[in-house]
């Protein structure tokens, strides 16, 4: 199959509101899947920004990211270009010492993803139907402010105890407990892969529409900005553990 051909299997346009994210899953696809292969170049980057559908900045920040975590590596010259570096080998059915891998027992990744997404987006909807409080709607605030705030080592458990609150104020205890395992298991996850800063001051976006459309009461738009947040982690770890 020409390459094109093989490359269309994985490349396709992004969503507008996760572009960082899925560009990084699907680059990460095609060296995983061995579509380029260790030491052949990558696509120019005028070719792979546009088969995306994202901007030559944002590439660069994935390609970088990538570069960072010794996936690819970039060479200048006549020659030069974004080249596939040798992965460390598999030993039997692990993966080799610097690879990211799935935890010993971690659960299903798509199941608990699904899971996260109709818990949250759930959540989120009924909050913004309902209305909060004045103290509800300062507790959600402060929330927020924390991650804001947090320093990078401490960035998880704050984003942790948001999306927790948003949770809880949506007045389901029984919502709040399944919210609070599949939240571990995620957490899980997470600590498998690493902290991106672009990833990350992408997020504090997400999170700030997010609240402000459950405190302007919009349910459609809190729905979906929950579920686009969702899909953004859901595309790193999947194109990191998978």
């Amino acid at each position: 199959m020409p390459e094109d051909d093989r490359l269309a299997t994985v490349l396709r346009t992004v969503h507008a509101g996760n572009g960082f994210e899925e560009a990084l899953e699907q680059i990460l696809q095609i060296v995983r899947l061995g579509l380029v292969a260790e030491g052949e170049r990558l696509p120019a980057e005028r070719e792979l920004a546009e088969r995306l559908g994202i901007s030559r900045v944002t590439l660069r920040e994935v390609l970088k990211v990538l570069a960072e975590q010794g996936v690819v590596a970039s060479r200048r010259g006549r020659y030069g270009g974004t080249f596939v570096l040798p992965q460390p080998a598999a030993e039997g059915n692990g993966a080799g010492p610097d690879e990211v891998r799935l935890p010993a027992g971690a659960p299903e990744l798509a199941d608990t993803l699904v899971f996260r997404e109709v818990l949250e987006a759930g959540a989120a909807e009924v909050c913004a139907t309902r209305g909060l409080s004045a103290a509800e709607a300062a507790r959600l605030r402060e929330a927020l402010d924390a991650t804001r705030e947090a320093a990078l080592q401490d960035y998880r458990r704050q984003d942790t105890l948001l999306h927790l609150t948003l949770v809880e104020l949506a007045g389901s205890p029984s919502l709040t407990a399944r919210y609070a395992a599949v939240r571990a298991k995620l957490n899980e996850l997470l600590n498998h892969i690493p902290l991106l800063v672009r990833n990350l001051e992408h997020a504090q976006q997400q999170h700030a529409a997010l609240v402000a459309a459950v405190l302007e009461g919009d349910s459609e738009g809190a729905r979906a900005i929950a579920r686009e947040h969702c899909a953004g982690t859901a595309s790193l770890l999947r194109g990191f553990l998978t």
